[in-house]
C-alpha cells in the first residue's frame, strides 16, 4: 500500500547544457480507492527523503551546495482542501487531479509540520493495483534518453554560444544566420551563414578572437557547409564554422594499456616475420614442416625443435620485413615533427603470409589543414615503398647472378602471378627461361621487397582510416572517399585486388580501420595540384601492385608456368 509520490531533481551540471531528469518513485504504481479524506503516507514521505539524502549527499535543509546532481525535490499531487490536486513542487506533474489520495511535500516536512497528529492514516482494504501504462511510465522512458545525454560528450555551454555569436561573428567576417548541431554526437555547434571575406583570412581572425574571448576552452573548425546547393560567390564551396570543447575534440593521450598492447603486438609481429623467413626455405624444410605450411587442412603445428636449425637463416628476411614497417612509421613521425603533430605509438598487425599487415598509427593532435594530413599520410608509405623497392631490385639483380646460387631459395613460380607490376618487373629482370618453370630461384631480398611493397599497397588503399583513405580524404574531400571506399570494398570482395589476401585484409579494415579520419581545423582549403597528382599516381601504382595476373595473360607474358605437358 502506498501513495503516488513523484520525485524530480534539477541538474545543472557544468556541461554547457541544462537537463532535468525525473525520478519517478515506484510507489506511483499504487493507487488507493475509497474515501477522499486520506492523509499522506508517512512511509512514502520517508522513502522520498531517504532518496534525497542518497542522491544529493546532504541534509534536507542544505540549499547552498547541491552536490553532484543539484537540488532534489519531492512533490505530491491530489491534496485535499484548496490545493485542487496541483501541489507539485517540481516542473513535472504527471498525476491526474482525480487521484483519491494525499501526500505531503518536503517543504512541509522541513518546516516541522506533523500531519500525522491531525489526521489518522487511512488503510484501504483493496490490494494495490499496478498500472504499467501512463504518463509516469512514458516519462521514465524519456528520462533514459536524458541520462544517455548526461553520459555522452560534454556539450558547448549555451551561454558561451550566445557570447561567441555576439562578439566573434559579424558583418565584416561571417554573418550567422542559423545554428545546428556539430560533431559525432551533436556535442558541438555549427554556425551557418554568409562569409564576408577571404576564407583563410577570416578563419585566422576568428581563431585569434576566440582565443582572446574563451582562452583554450574551445576549438574552431572551418568546414564545408552541409547540404549546400550553391558554391560561394567568391569561389570554392560555401563554408561553415563548427565549435567543440577542446577536451572533446582533441584525442586523448596514449594509456599504459595501449603501450602494453603495442608491445605485445610487436613481439607477435617479430614471430610472424621469422615464421615467414622459415617458410621461404621450403625446399630445405623437413616433410612435416612442409606439410604444415602447404596443406590447408594441417592444423597441428610440427615439433618446434625441427624449426630451430632454420631460425638463423630466416633472420635476414625477418629483418627486411620489420625494417620496411619501421621505415614506414619513421616516415610518418619525420613528417609530423615539423608540423608539431603528435602521433600515437604504432600498433603492428602480425600476418603469417606477409610477415605483417602494417601498423595502426593514430593522430594525437588535431591536424591544422588538409595539406598536413596528406603530407604525413603519404610520408609513411613513400618511405616504406622506397626501402621495399630497393630490396626488391637488389634481390632480383642478385638472383640473376650464378655466383649467388648458394643464397637462393626456391619459390613456386605462381607467386609472381600475385602482382601484375611486380611480376612484369621480375619477368624483365630474370628472363623468360628462369620464370617459365615450376619453381624459380630467387634471393631472399626479393621476398622481403615483395612483401613490403604488397603491405604498403594494402595500406594505401583509399578506404577508411588507412593511409590511402587519409590522403584521398585530404586531397579530394570526404565525399570522394565514400565513393573510393565503396569501390575498394567491392574489388576486395570479388577478389579483384589482393588475390587470396583480399578477404582477410577486408575484414581487418572493416573491424579496425573503417571509420574516416576526423576533420582538420581548416577542412576546406585545397591541397594544390601537385599533391593531388602524387595521390593519383600512388593509387594507380597500388592497383597495379595488387592486381593479380590471370592465367591466360601470365602464360602469354611468361610469368610462371601455368600449363605443363
Amino acid at each position: 500500500m502506498g501513495t503516488l509520490t513523484s520525485c524530480s531533481f534539477t541538474s545543472t551540471l557544468n556541461l554547457g547544457f541544462r537537463s532535468r531528469p525525473n525520478c519517478i518513485d515506484f510507489t506511483d504504481r499504487f493507487r488507493l480507492y475509497g474515501r477522499k479524506d486520506y492523509t499522506y503516507n508517512l512511509w512514502s514521505r520517508e522513502l522520498c527523503l531517504r532518496k534525497r539524502h542518497q542522491i544529493v549527499g546532504l541534509d534536507s535543509d542544505t540549499n547552498n551546495n547541491r552536490g553532484l546532481f543539484g537540488g532534489f525535490e519531492c512533490s505530491a499531487s491530489g491534496r485535499d482542501g484548496d490545493n485542487d490536486g496541483s501541489g507539485s513542487v517540481g516542473e513535472d506533474n504527471d498525476v491526474s487531479k482525480e487521484s483519491n489520495f494525499t501526500t505531503i511535500s518536503t517543504e512541509e516536512t522541513a518546516a516541522g509540520g506533523d500531519a500525522d497528529s491531525e489526521k489518522p492514516v487511512a488503510v484501504s482494504s483493496r490490494p494495490p493495483t499496478i498500472s504499467p501504462i501512463g504518463p509516469a511510465y512514458n516519462n521514465f522512458q524519456v528520462d533514459s534518453f536524458k541520462l544517455m545525454e548526461l553520459l555522452g560528450p560534454e556539450k558547448v555551454d549555451p551561454a558561451d554560444v550566445k557570447l561567441i555569436k555576439d562578439k566573434l561573428f559579424g558583418y565584416s567576417t561571417f554573418y550567422v544566420t542559423k545554428e545546428e548541431e556539430f560533431g559525432d554526437f551533436g556535442e558541438g555547434i555549427l554556425f551557418l551563414g554568409n562569409l564576408r571575406g577571404n576564407r583563410e583570412v577570416v578563419f585566422a581572425k576568428l581563431q585569434s578572437q576566440l582565443a582572446e574571448i574563451m582562452g583554450d576552452k574551445y576549438n574552431l573548425f572551418m568546414v564545408e557547409e552541409p547540404n549546400s546547393e550553391d558554391p560561394d560567390p567568391r569561389g570554392g564551396p560555401r563554408v561553415s564554422f563548427g565549435m567543440l570543447r577542446k577536451e572533446v575534440s582533441e584525442p586523448g593521450p596514449t594509456t599504459l594499456w595501449q603501450y602494453v598492447i603495442a608491445l605485445l603486438l610487436f613481439v607477435l609481429t617479430i614471430g610472424s616475420s621469422v615464421e615467414l623467413g622459415i617458410a621461404s626455405q621450403i625446399n630445405r624444410l623437413p616433410p612435416e614442416v612442409v606439410k604444415y605450411f602447404t596443406d590447408p587442412n594441417a592444423i597441428d603445428p610440427p615439433d618446434m625443435q625441427l624449426l630451430y636449425p632454420f631460425v638463423e637463416s630466416a633472420l635476414p628476411l625477418a629483418y627486411g620485413v620489420l625494417g620496411v614497417q619501421l621505415f614506414h612509421e619513421v616516415g610518418h613521425f619525420l613528417a609530423a615533427f615539423p608540423k608539431k603533430v603528435k602521433l600515437s605509438i604504432p600498433f603492428f598487425i602480425p600476418n603469417i603470409t606477409l610477415g605483417s599487415f602494417g601498423a595502426i598509427t593514430q593522430f594525437k593532435s588535431i591536424l591544422p589543414d588538409r595539406k598536413t594530413k596528406v603530407d604525413i599520410s603519404l610520408a609513411g608509405p613513400f618511405a616504406g615503398a622506397a626501402l621495399s623497392l630497393s630490396m626488391f631490385a637488389v634481390g632480383l639483380l642478385l638472383s640473376s647472378k650464378p655466383d649467388a646460387a648458394a643464397d637462393m631459395v626456391q619459390v613456386p613460380s605462381m607467386l609472381f602471378q600475385g602482382s601484375l607490376l611486380l611480376g612484369l618487373i621480375s619477368r624483365a629482370t630474370l628472363g623468360y627461361t628462369a620464370m617459365h618453370g615450376a619453381t624459380v630461384s630467387i634471393h631472399p631480398l626479393v621476398i622481403a621487397g615483395w612483401c613490403g611493397l604488397t603491405t604498403t599497397a594494402f595500406n594505401m588503399l583509399p578506404v577508411g582510416c588507412l593511409d590511402g583513405g587519409r590522403v584521398v580524404q585530404g586531397a579530394f574531400g570526404k565525399d570522394a572517399l565514400v565513393g573510393f571506399g565503396l569501390t575498394t570494398y567491392s574489388l576486395l570482395g570479388f577478389g579483384v585486388l589482393g588475390g587470396p589476401l583480399s578477404l582477410p585484409w577486408g575484414l581487418y579494415v572493416l573491424i579496425c580501420q573503417r571509420a574516416a579520419e576526423k576533420p582538420c581545423l581548416n577542412d576546406v582549403t585545397e591541397v594544390g595540384t601537385w599533391r593531388r597528382t602524387a595521390v593519383t599516381v600512388a593509387i594507380f601504382l597500388v592497383v597495379l601492385i595488387l592486381l593479380p595476373v590471370w592465367d591466360e595473360l601470365a602464360e602469354e607474358l611468361g610469368i610462371g608456368l601455368v600449363t605443363t605437358f
